[in-house]
């Protein structure tokens, strides 16, 4: 039986790519580039600050300049987290069903905590979500199952217990290697590349809303 609701924090739980689209026009503007249309940005905002900068500037990790454009671009972020930024439609019903259910929620995020608890403060879900493990909470990230780990222990919960909903393919494979059942979200920041049928969750849903009916059919 289900006891716990674990969510990825960016393109499952929070829409997050209109402000992380911001930062980075603003910083393709000081940079004295045309912005690129919202549609562009949105599939890569799950992978972090690392694919935003490859999109806007063609840079990895290894290239001059990465660095401080990476750094720019979360300063940015940072002073404009919660500015668009909101829940997806339809999961505050989740979020209510779950909590008058005697059920609990929490977030498993690769997102570092120095931009995970402003935004979740900003949104007033700090003190509803009954754990927050952020990329660097633990020693590994997700597809390492060690966060999913950890946050069953903060939670009080058997592995069994949890149930991980996220919308990249690291966040399937982080909760199968933990041993709990998981739910891919359609309705994230898929990529046009994505085989998410392979990605072997135990559903795909098209819409928040869904996680309800997935519970109810289970218990």
């Amino acid at each position: 039986m289900i006891r716990t609701i674990l969510f990825d924090l960016d393109g499952t739980l929070l829409d997050t790519a209109p402000d992380l689209a911001y930062a980075l026009n603003q910083l393709r503007e000081e940079q004295s580039l045309t912005s690129l249309p919202y549609e562009q940005i949105r599939p890569v905002v799950s992978h972090g600050g690392r694919a935003l900068i490859k999109l806007g500037f063609n840079l990895t990790e290894t290239d001059e300049g990465y660095m401080a454009l990476r750094t720019r671009l979360l300063d940015i972020y940072k002073d404009n987290i919660a500015r668009k930024s909101c829940l997806f439609p339809g999961m505050q019903a989740v979020l209510e069903y779950i909590e008058s259910h005697q059920m609990r929620w929490g977030i498993v995020t690769n997102k570092p905590a120095w931009l995970t608890e402003p935004l979740l403060k900003e949104l007033k879900l700090m003190d509803r979500s009954a754990c927050v493990v952020s990329g660097d909470t633990t020693n590994n990230s997700k597809p390492h199952p060690e966060p999913m780990l950890h946050a069953c222990q903060l939670t009080n919960s058997q592995v069994a217990e949890c149930l991980y909903v996220g919308d990249a393919e690291r966040d399937i494979e982080a909760g199968k290697a933990a041993g709990m059942p998981t739910l891919a979200a359609l309705y994230g920041y898929i990529q046009d590349g994505d085989d998410i049928q392979r990605w072997g969750a135990d559903a795909i849903i098209a819409k928040p809303e869904d996680i309800i009916s997935w519970l109810q059919a289970q218990q």
